[in-house]
């Protein structure tokens, strides 16, 4: 039975490759984050460690005083262990605990076997990244250092925090995603609870408080026996000398941690697989009919029945599948980027508010209108033959996201205005621009969506799908709000000559291209384009009716 874990491992290996190469989007994805993340960092070590490998084979490094190269392994090892141990827990949590047909696999094979084999897959999904980029960064040191041992032990270390660090991750998160699928004190407040979880992430991120944090596991750590393998990395190093027993006493216990992990998790698993998961009967069997009879009562004045009924329908299928709603969030990540402006300055900064307000416009339209034939999923065919009109479909959605957004652009750019240093006039000149925004956006999304839209589910995670707007829908929409806004903002500010003055700019920085852009140019621009981006809502609108009326017909 030794080989079922390797079985196990390929091919769960094999099909998480087949589904990142067949899916174009996220390869290109991954092709960004190599470039982007890892290039960087090849590139710096590739030119910086063999300077520090001089410095340490000269003992340059000690002469300092305030670190030693043994405080550096020790540590730097140590907040590795405890990184890789997060990314395994977080992965278990998200993905890798929730079986693929549980009830196939749990009785083909001993429980311990599928345990090591999910353990074995993530060594492979990450050691194929993470032991070249060691091979790299300790033979860029060793070249520094004048010995070869860096290059030999460079890539043990890596293997030994893999053979640790995933077991560990894997126990660990097993156990927490029992807490908050399973068992119900926790689970009922699930939701929350990961917000609550992420919020503090990128709160401590964007607070920077994240190098403070690091520098206390550093010194916290460095010292304890997470860091000990770093021991490992200093053999054969001149003028260092490493710690026999400590190097020992790593490595003996690594093998024994991981087991005793392996061990718990098997016993994890074996109380959280076979165990149902917590439902909501409140949520399962409410009929939902409070809720759709008072809104059927806010829409009656001045709508008819099939529009209320569309708008109504709308709000509740995304109701319960709010997941569909996650592209909608991606945006609010880049506030992060301010929060350390906003904690050091004690006021929302004015162009803030302002872009809060545009996100609440942008949101309103994504929210329903941006797929209006897709989401309809099973249900299209009979909805498009049925007696309801165009102009019904149509305006139901469009009146469900003006339903949902008017009372967050009301509250939000009030909100956003009152604590930004805009006088009040500016204040109620972006709460009235907000919401006549929220009012037109979701007719421009409305027929673009139409005119680019996507039937096909989308992979969300290894697990879960859902229909989603096409990316290029997303692109047109964005350009159609950003384009007349930005015209609005040349024309009012009259900031024609600079931003002729920055496109000359960058023109001129091509070797071949010598060319001034006149201002006049930029003038007329924005306002050709002012009009009729006013102008596309109405148009959007009167599109997707005749799209939906082509289909009927």
């Amino acid at each position: 039975m030794a080989f079922v874990p390797a079985t196990i491992a390929t091919t769960e290996f094999r099909r998480k490759a087949r589904v990142s190469v067949g899916d174009r989007t996220k390869l290109l994805f991954l092709a960004l984050a190599v470039l982007f993340g890892l290039g960087p960092v090849l590139v710096f070590g590739a030119l910086l460690l063999p300077v520090a490998g001089e410095a340490v084979a000269d003992g340059t490094v000690e002469a300092f005083g305030v670190i030693t190269v043994t405080e550096i392994a020790t540590g730097g090892v140590a907040l590795l262990w405890l990184g890789l141990a997060t990314l395994a827990t977080i992965r278990t949590v998200t993905a890798v605990g929730d079986l693929d047909h549980p009830s196939s696999i749990l009785v083909s094979t001993p429980l311990r076997n599928t345990v090591v084999g999910l353990i074995c897959t993530e060594l492979l999904v990450f050691g194929i990244w993470l032991l070249p980029i060691s091979v790299v960064l300790s033979s860029a040191f060793a070249y520094g250092a004048g010995t070869v041992w860096p290059a030999v032990v460079g890539p043990v270390v890596v293997l030994v925090l893999l053979a640790t660090t995933f077991p560990v991750g894997f126990a660990v998160g097993l156990g927490i995603r029992h807490l908050i699928t399973v068992y119900e004190p926790i689970a009922r407040f699930r939701t929350p609870l990961l917000v609550l979880v992420g919020v503090a992430y990128f709160g401590t991120i964007a607070m920077g408080w994240f190098d403070r944090v690091t520098i206390v596991l550093f010194d916290l750590f460095g010292e304890s026996p997470l860091g000990w393998p770093g021991h490992l990395l200093l053999v054969g190093l001149p003028n260092v000398s490493p710690s026999t027993s400590h190097l020992a006493v790593s490595l003996i216990g690594s093998v024994a941690l991981a087991g005793l992990a392996v061990t718990a998790a098997t016993r994890i698993g074996a109380v959280h697989w076979y165990a149902d998961p917590y439902r909501n009967d409140s949520e399962t069997t409410s009929t939902h009919r409070p809720s759709s009879s008072r809104l059927s009562s806010l829409l009656e004045p001045g709508l008819s029945q099939p529009v209320r009924t569309v708008a109504i329908t709308a709000i509740r299928r995304t109701k319960r599948a709010p997941i569909r709603l996650l592209y909608v969030a991606y945006p609010l990540f880049m506030a992060a980027f301010f929060v350390d402006e906003i904690a050091r300055t004690g006021t929302i900064p004015s162009h803030l508010a302002v872009l809060v307000s545009l996100y609440v416009v942008w949101g309103a339209g994504a929210l329903f209108t941006l797929n209006p034939l897709g989401d309809l999923g099973r249900a299209r065919p009979v909805v498009l033959t049925s007696t309801i009109s165009g102009r019904a479909a149509v305006t139901g959605q469009v009146v469900a996201s003006t339903l949902v957004a008017l009372p967050v652009a009301v509250v939000v750019s009030l909100g956003v205005g009152l604590v930004s240093p805009l006088t009040l006039a500016q204040t109620g000149l972006l709460v009235v621009g907000t919401v006549v925004g929220v009012l037109v956006s979701p007719a421009l999304a409305i027929g673009v969506g139409s005119l680019f839209p996507r039937f096909g589910s989308v992979r969300l995670s290894s697990k879960r799908e859902a229909v989603m707007p096409s990316k290029t829908a997303f692109l047109v929409y964005t350009l159609g709000l950003t384009v007349p806004v930005g015209a609005a903002a040349v024309i009012y500010a009259d900031a024609a000559d600079l931003i002729a003055a920055m496109l000359s700019a960058l023109v001129g920085l091509a070797p071949v291209l010598e060319a001034t852009i006149p201002a006049s140019v930029i003038a007329g621009a924005a306002w050709v384009a002012l009009p009729l981006g006013l102008a596309a809502p109405a148009l959007s609108y009167r599109y997707a009716i005749r799209r939906f009326e082509g289909y009927v017909d």
